[in-house]
């Protein structure tokens, strides 16, 4: 048995995030120089913190970390909760600070924990068969759990975290079978309201949409950080200039240059070789997350599966978009990359539940 769920396993995917922490820590080491290597040294203790979540979330059958996911899911609504009586950082009210260097976002474990749920939820409101969902008092039930985190996250206010799960969401009800006036209806009501969200759109939401349509309208203000960013990429060109070299990077003209802004770093320092390279490893890993979705045992490892490529196609997107100018800045870290604890052990989590799943597949279940 052992050695079948080895076989079975996607190594892939566990071998691409390897690969996309190594190139994070070097980054972090040449863009923490001025600071001692600060941050790069506390990655590396989470990359160690992370590795027994990584092994236990691959070892314990998902079934059974899925049972204890409506008390874990009730602690993060509370963590949530919680957390907007804290003191906001940098306008938000996202972490709670445990000492001087250590704190605690509850929405980034709150992705996974919500996923876990979902699943575990959708799964229960099916056992008369998977068209069980399109009952609407079933499909209300499971879009206020959902909606219940999101809702606190975006009163932090948290925008990028809450389109994370937004869009996990809406994979794991696509792949649940939900009918399709459901998903028109969805569409038709969004089109109608985006106007109305627009115009009730906080002061700082408005500023970044309209500096993401033109940047150049406040170059030493709302503009700087995306300007900056396309200089540093633009100064890499094909092979970069090298390691502790960048001028945006090493003369403090990126920021947040270990979190939302690492992926410049790369550019500048490294090129497109390696911005390139970084791009096509999340490709892969976000596709081979849709493969364990379509080969899971059961409905449940299938949900699981396709929220977690959810949650790191939107991270890829939009971090690497914004970085680009391509999309409007939100301050979503790039996984496994960006520096962050509570970002990389969830990320790790999820890679190990994918390993999990991907050990116990059968055959495609949400292909119709």
């Amino acid at each position: 048995m052992g050695k079948k769920l080895l076989k079975n396993t996607e190594w892939a995917i566990l071998i691409v995030s390897v690969i996309l922490a190594i190139i994070g820590l070097i980054a972090l080491f040449s863009a923490t120089q001025s600071t001692e290597h600060g941050e790069f040294r506390k990655q590396v203790q989470w990359i160690i913190i992370s590795i027994p979540f990584l092994v236990l979330a691959s070892i314990i059958d998902y079934n059974i970390i899925v049972r204890f996911s409506t008390l874990a899911y009730l602690v993060v609504i509370g963590l949530l909760v919680g957390v907007l009586f804290t003191e906001p950082i940098s306008g938000a009210r996202s972490w709670f600070k445990i000492t001087e260097s250590l704190s605690l976002q509850p929405s980034e474990i709150g992705k996974v924990i919500t996923i876990l749920f979902l699943a575990f939820l959708i799964n229960k409101m099916q056992i008369r068969g998977r068209k069980e969902i399109n009952k609407i008092w079933k499909l209300f039930i499971v879009l206020i759990f959902a909606a219940l985190p999101v809702a606190l996250i975006l009163k932090e206010p948290d925008n990028g975290t809450a389109l994370a799960y937004l869009i996990a969401i809406l994979a794991m009800l696509f792949v649940s079978g939900i009918d399709k006036k459901y998903i028109i209806l969805a569409v038709t009501a969004l089109i109608i309201a985006t106007p109305i969200i627009y115009a009730n759109l906080p002061t700082h939401a408005l500023k970044r949409i309209e500096v993401f349509l033109n940047p150049g309208s406040d170059p030493r203000g709302a503009g700087y950080n995306i300007i900056q960013s396309k200089l540093a990429i633009g100064a890499g060109e094909i092979f970069g200039m090298g390691l502790f070299k960048g001028n945006q990077t090493q003369l403090g003209f990126l920021y947040p240059k270990t979190t939302d802004f690492i992926f410049s770093v790369i550019g500048e320092e490294m090129g497109f070789i390696a911005t390139g390279t970084i791009t096509i490893l999340y490709i892969v890993l976000v596709t081979k997350s849709v493969y364990v979705a379509k080969t899971a045992k059961d409905n449940i490892g299938s949900y699981i599966a396709i929220g977690i490529a959810g949650i790191f196609f939107f991270h890829m997107t939009e971090n690497i978009g914004m970085t680009i100018g391509l999309l409007p800045i939100t301050g979503v870290p790039l996984p496994f990359v960006s520096y962050g604890g509570s970002s990389l052990v969830t990320n790790f989590i999820c890679i190990g539940l994918l390993l999990n799943i991907s050990s116990r597949r059968q055959k495609a279940i949400f292909v119709e």
